[in-house]
């Protein structure tokens, strides 16, 4: 189904795609066509303002889902029918429309994909407006427009808000990103950017490990249990605690005052003394020292630090002799009535009374220069840049929120150009639009809340998050899930989800504390990971159900290899409640069991490698129970899970070879994602009576594959393999040998 019509405003409705979708549009309200058939939404006023709440009407009835902020710094995901249950600060808005109906709501029978289509509203920025979208008790939808600088005053925005819409919900959101690059120049879509190499390594990060205690003993004792493992890290991220910092408000001899430690401020660029001679034990004589060692001993072939937008949480120190260049000063952030409208939180409440030390705009790219360059001459390979979201609560004197938040940006990545090799940085607590629509070059960023090991009820919330975040965050970056815990009671539930992610994989244990069963589902010998092609989201038939509360509904997030599809299972149900919601919580002891279905069709795209000779049947093949089944493309096979169990299911889709062969390869059946091993696949005829399949594999481990045959030989690196063949299932077995390397597999028929 082709949508043609661009939105417009016709007899006090806004109209899209034919849909009305709200009523009673007030006269100052503009909609301005853009290419594509998409349109930009905007408002005036009588007056100007730095901050305008215009309403664009009623909106009620409808089937939504919605990503907004519940924190300054992250999003979550939010579901409903009608506009009173849009939060503030909504930055992502998804309708479900129904052909020869209106907007769908919970009367109507369940969406096909041939009657459905989805109408999206993505709030942008609009030259020094930033703009975000909540509902009304009365239904009303509003969009607000603030520059978070009382001097910077306009009395409209005219391109405030895009709406398109389309008939596959991944395409439209892909679109409309594109579509904006073009027209705001202000950031770049993913497909532009270059990727960092640590994205397909393995890693470990100190922050669960130590948090600020961490030190070169410990890194070391946590490396060495790695390598003892079998497991070793080939990329780390040194976390907070490296940096010369002082927390001014804690006197010595009396108790930390609760809220100062995020007042903490940077007094040096270089290392404090735990890693240099004087502090540490005597294991380094300095920072280069330390990583020199760590990289010959351990093989880690990147080494990342951690810093905060603003140089620490609570900024740079202005009386530092070594600061003082960047003419720094004591800031008191200013938020908005939407930033702590949602939540507030202890982090808020500490920099607002105690300030941020921030270094002039116009500094600020030497700040970063000098700091970067000291880490890159001491042997480090990129930086973890922590806290962004503070800039827009700085804006004032700046020219506003989104002028600073873009002078620091663009300081930033051309800091990590010049210093760093591969764009290597990962950008965290930066879910404002301001800092999402202002990301040229950063190519990673952290997309949900923490993983709180100490949290049962945060686990659910966690996967769930990140997977709906990344339907935006994904079309701009690499979404990147946070570390977890290899030995911990959800590791399995984590490390499911992290291999489907199309992400970093790596975790934060303790030294000593692992569970290699569950890294080497994850992690190949060579140290690398089997990462799939695009960000983990969710699938079409859970765009609209909440996972994690509504008592009955399964989490299905998909992705593609280069040969097939994977589609990981979860039970979020029973575990945790979201923020801003009051519901009764089930023990997550309780084996409350779901069930749902996966269907070959769960995969978007994956025609696109299945290549000519596919038949339209998949083999499917779950990782949990070892089972292998066949079904026809529209086919579904059902699964059941208690809470917070999951199933990955790798779909491969069955090619016809000659002689009749039906052919699917599945790949490292012991890892999680079992088809990222997979590099290519030919058929050729060896033989006037027979033929010979190709398959080039990375990894090593058993194989697998369905085949409608049993092959006369297997064979790889010249030597006969010895294999097995269920025939009543068509799975075909063998044992890959040695090294890691891409090897290629001839399987003779």
């Amino acid at each position: 189904m082709m949508i043609t019509a661009a939105p417009s405003v016709s007899d006090g409705c806004l109209v899209v795609g034919g849909r009305v979708v709200c009523s009673g549009v007030p006269r100052n309200v503009i909609v301005s066509p853009e290419r594509s058939g998409s349109a930009f939404l905007g408002a005036t006023s009588s007056a100007p303002s730095s901050r305008h709440l215009f309403t664009i009407g009623v909106l009620e009835g409808c089937n939504f889902m919605c990503l907004f902020r519940f924190k300054l710094w992250w999003m979550i995901p939010r579901v409903g029918k009608s506009g009173s249950e849009i939060p503030m600060e909504t930055q992502m808005l998804l309708f479900e429309a129904r052909e020869d109906s209106a907007i769908h709501d919970e009367n109507s029978s369940d969406p096909t994909t041939e009657n459905t289509f989805y109408i999206l509203f993505l709030p942008v920025l609009d030259g020094p407006f930033r703009t975000s979208l909540q509902g009304t008790p009365e239904n009303e939808l509003q969009l607000c427009v603030e520059t978070g600088d009382p001097s910077v005053q306009a009395s409209q925005a005219l391109e405030a808000v895009l709406i398109y819409s389309g008939d596959n919900p991944f395409e439209l959101l892909k679109n409309s990103i594109k579509i904006l690059e073009e027209r705001k120049g202000t950031f770049t879509h993913i497909e532009h950017k270059k990727i960092p190499p640590h994205l397909d390594w393995f890693g470990w990060c100190t922050w669960d490990a130590f948090y600020t205690e961490v030190s070169p003993k410990g890194i070391r004792e946590g490396l060495q249990s790695f390598l003892e493992g079998g497991c070793p890290p080939k990329f780390l991220i040194i976390d907070d605690g490296w940096q010369e910092a002082i927390n001014e408000f804690k006197k010595e001899g009396e108790p930390l005052i609760e809220g100062t430690q995020f007042s903490t401020r940077l007094v040096d660029i270089k290392e404090n003394s735990k890693f240099k001679a004087s502090g540490s034990d005597g294991s380094c004589t300095d920072l280069q020292d330390f990583i020199q060692v760590i990289k010959e001993k351990y093989g880690l072939k990147l080494v990342y630090m951690w810093h905060a937008i603003v140089g620490h949480w609570g900024g740079v120190l202005p009386s530092s002799k070594v600061m003082e260049k960047y003419n720094p000063k004591i800031v008191h952030p200013i938020h908005s009535p939407g930033n702590v409208g949602n939540h507030r939180d202890i982090l808020v409440d500490s920099l607002e009374k105690y300030g941020v030390g921030i270094i002039d705009p116009e500094k600020i790219f030497s700040f970063y220069n000098d700091l970067h360059s000291y880490l890159s001459s001491s042997g480090v390979d990129g930086v973890k840049v922590d806290a962004q979201y503070i800039l827009e609560a700085l804006g004032k004197g700046y020219g506003g929120r989104v002028s600073l938040t873009r002078r620091y940006q663009l300081a930033l990545e051309e800091s990590i150009t010049r210093n760093f090799k591969d764009n290597s940085l990962i950008c965290c607590m930066s879910h404002n639009s301001d800092s999402i629509y202002s990301s040229k070059k950063s190519a990673v960023a952290r997309a949900s809340e923490d993983f709180m090991p100490k949290e049962p009820t945060f686990q659910t919330i966690h996967i769930a998050s990140v997977a709906f975040n990344s339907l935006l965050l994904g079309e701009i970056v690499v979404p990147d899930w946070d570390m977890f815990h290899s030995n911990h009671s959800t590791a399995d539930f984590h490390g499911a989800a992290r291999a489907l992610g199309g992400c970093a994989v790596y975790v934060s244990d303790k030294p000593g504390i692992h569970d290699f069963k569950i890294l080497k589902r994850l992690v190949l010998p060579d140290g690398s990971v089997l990462r799939a092609k695009y960000p983990g989201r969710p699938t079409r038939d859970c765009l609209f159900k909440d996972p994690v509360m509504d008592g009955e509904s399964i989490l299905k997030i998909w992705n593609l290899n280069k040969l097939s599809g994977v589609v990981g299972v979860f039970n979020c149900q029973g575990a945790g409640i979201w923020p801003l919601k009051d519901a009764e919580v089930i023990s997550a002891s309780e084996p409350t069991s779901l069930s749902g279905h996966v269907c070959p069709l769960d995969v978007e795209f994956l025609d696109q490698v299945a290549g000519d000779n596919w038949t339209g049947d998949s083999a499917i093949y779950a990782f949990h129970s070892g089972s292998l089944s066949r079904l026809p493309r529209k086919a579904c096979l059902e699964v059941s899970l208690t809470i917070l169990k999951c199933e990955i299911f790798t779909i491969s889709p069955i090619r016809v070879f000659d002689q009749d062969l039906q052919f699917a390869p599945i790949g490292l059946l012991d890892m999680y994602n079992s088809g990222g091993a997979l590099e290519t696949l030919d058929c050729t005829t060896s033989n006037p009576s027979g033929c010979r399949v190709t398959v080039k594999v990375r990894g090593c481990g058993r194989f697998g594959a369905y085949s409608s045959k049993k092959p006369t030989s297997c064979v790889t690196d010249t030597k006969d393999m010895e294999f097995l063949y269920n025939a009543e299932a068509g799975l075909l077995t063998f044992k890959l040998e040695g090294e890691c390397s891409l090897r290629e597999i001839q399987i003779e028929y």
